[in-house]
């Protein structure tokens, strides 16, 4: 990587590293792109250079190419759902403490602040998309196939419990296993 893309990353990094700090000490509405820009060190206008707007500082989730690199490279004989769930843990036991901190209040801000929790469904579509794009590449189907996307919105559905809306608390390998192992079973009850 050259010397202008890694300035680029740490220019990226850096507005989202500050602007969750100011979202967790004045609040996510009371926090204008403006001030983002200042604490960043850079002009509002390259603000947007880098994101198209402070909902998208937020929702744009950093962990999706390493994800699909994950799970393509897992081998052949694992079914799909634990293909993802061991691409899943290899990628969040690879991530800095800070990162992983920085995704844990992330997911934390979505659920918990309405201008953004109301565009859950909206990232709720995208990860379906995207992990039935993962399942067809890898059992040779198309991401279109009913059952494809059904297991795909299962997939995203089931996972999205592990994560405690309340206290925040997400992230917990523990629980990510076990709801395969749910999926797995056929959902018994």
């Amino acid at each position: 990587m050259g010397l202008r893309e890694r300035k680029k990353q740490r220019t990226r990094r850096t507005i989202r590293t500050e602007a969750m700090r100011l979202f967790l000490e004045q609040g996510y509405a009371e926090t204008t792109v403006e001030q983002i820009a200042e604490a960043a060190d850079i002009s509002p206008s390259t603000f947007f250079r880098y994101f198209p707007s402070k909902e998208q500082v937020v929702l744009t989730d950093d962990l999706d190419p390493p994800m699909i690199r994950a799970v393509q490279a897992q081998p052949a004989e694992l079914s799909p759902l634990r293909a993802f769930v061991q691409a899943t843990i290899e990628v969040f036991d690879a991530l800095e403490p800070e990162d992983l901190e920085f995704e844990q209040q992330r997911m934390k801000l979505i659920y918990s602040v309405p201008e953004l929790a109301s565009v859950i469904a909206r990232e709720t579509e995208r990860n379906v998309r995207m992990v039935a794009r993962m399942v067809a590449d890898r059992i040779g189907r198309s991401a279109d196939d009913l059952e494809v996307r059904a297991f795909a919105g299962a997939l995203i559905g089931a996972m999205s419990t592990t994560f405690d809306t309340v206290t925040g608390q997400g992230l917990d390998m523990t629980k990510i296993k076990r709801v395969a192992d749910f999926l797995e079973s056929g959902m018994t009850l």
